[in-house]
């Protein structure tokens, strides 16, 4: 069997794959373990598939680059796609715009020989910004899966949603398969939303079953963000996303008999910071892209619930 399967999602990423194909043929130190690439092509309509064909025509040919197509949108269901055709005991999602570092798979590698108990873990996530971000962007920077924890392995917290984003996370194949569910609530950005939270909801299955997720500080990758996603309109769907699944998130693994006080807390609690949020800082909202976006957050979040009920509502009518 395979150790790795590097396994890229990608939506009409044509432009965008060069990079991270040329990256990943660039590793080094993969000479004690084995590792193939797979490219989960979803639905695009550009030349995705005629670039992996180029590019397979001269691939090195001890570590295998292949393509699928999955038809279906959403990041849900090619990362699922991902884990039935990967071939590794381990799968390492890669998002098509994301750049990893030289030894980002080795240093991978070591870390699963290191923590056998782990079902999924991630490493830095670096920002590569292609325009000048707003200030004070740090304070929203997990927004775009940026991690940057330190320089200490440690354990992520999922029972207060404390988890690596699916950009950069390497996940054993075996855990995924008994423990996440074919069919996730959140599928990923589809139908002009920009639902997130697809990764965390497979990270708390993982979590529910027993498995440790954790933070590898020795793998550092590179998340390119062009100018557009630093503008302000972007900025606020983004946050939006985020919030709208706080609640389902927050009440995946809960008991039945809870869930109804989880709403409750997140509906008020949520309600009663956005109130004291907005009067401390209405002055500047309108003019601060990053105050506005904690807002968009905190207002998200607190309605999360209503829009738990209509995701709900959705799926038994479908």
């Amino acid at each position: 069997m395979v150790n790795f399967t590097v396994a890229i999602p990608t939506y009409n990423g044509a432009a965008r794959l060069p990079q991270v194909l040329d990256a990943l043929r660039s590793q080094i130190d993969t000479d004690t373990f084995t590792w193939e690439v797979l490219v989960v092509d979803n639905n695009s309509h550009d030349d995705t598939a005629a670039l992996v064909q180029r590019y397979q025509t001269d691939w090195p040919t001890q570590t295998p680059l292949r393509y699928c197509f999955e038809a279906k949108q959403g990041l849900a269901y090619a990362r699922q796609h991902a884990i039935d055709a990967a071939r590794g005991e381990w799968v390492a999602f890669v998002d098509d715009d994301v750049i990893t570092a030289p030894d980002w798979l080795a240093a991978a590698h070591r870390f699963s020989q290191e923590h056998p108990t782990a079902g999924a873990y991630g490493g830095q996530v670096h920002p590569a910004f292609e325009g000048e971000p707003p200030a004070n962007f740090k304070r929203i920077q997990s927004f775009l899966a940026i991690r940057e924890r330190g320089e200490t392995p440690h354990r992520y917290d999922p029972a207060v949603l404390n988890m690596p984003p699916g950009a950069a996370l390497v996940v054993s194949k075996s855990a995924w398969q008994n423990s996440v569910p074919r069919q996730l609530r959140l599928v990923g950005r589809v139908n002009g939303m920009m639902l997130s939270g697809e990764d965390f909801e497979a990270l708390l299955h993982l979590h529910q079953k027993g498995w440790e997720i954790w933070y590898n500080p020795a793998m550092h990758s590179f998340h390119q963000i062009p100018p557009h996603r630093l503008e302000k309109p972007y900025l606020l769907k983004l946050a939006q996303g985020c919030g709208l699944c706080v609640c389902h998130l927050r009440v995946l693994n809960a008991p039945n008999f809870a869930k109804p006080f989880i709403m409750l807390k997140i509906t008020l609690g949520g309600l009663k910071r956005t109130i004291a949020y907005w009067i401390k800082h209405r002055g500047k909202i309108n003019t601060d892209p990053i105050l506005a976006c904690e807002l968009q957050f905190l207002q998200s979040s607190w309605i999360s619930p209503f829009f738990w009920f209509w995701q709900l509502f959705t799926l038994r009518r479908a």
